[in-house]
């Protein structure tokens, strides 16, 4: 991409960087499901804090909701994450 392709996407964009960006991300209920994806994140991310990821369970355990808000700085970096993310042989889910 160019960077007036760049700056294009960046004025079309809502959203204001740098800014705190929640990211929900849904799996099956595995052990170390948070640690795995919270590591994942942090090789994009790296002052990501994994222990800033909020954790629920489904109601009958079978799946696993985190929330995982990271400092995004731009779209280009949340694209990547999402990729990244989709992408994870754990992950049903991203939002």
């Amino acid at each position: 991409m160019t960077d007036k392709q760049n700056l294009i996407e960046e004025q079309d964009s809502l959203i204001e960087f740098p800014c705190d960006f929640p990211i929900k991300v849904m799996g099956a209920s595995v052990p170390h499901f948070a640690e795995t994806i919270g590591a994942a994140v942090r090789e994009l991310v790296p002052d990501f804090d994994p222990t800033t990821i909020t954790e629920r369970k489904s109601t009958g355990n079978k799946y696993t909701a985190l929330t995982v808000t990271v400092r995004a700085t731009s779209r280009a970096q949340l694209d990547s994450i999402y990729l990244m993310l989709t992408s994870h042989p754990l992950v049903k889910i991203v939002l």
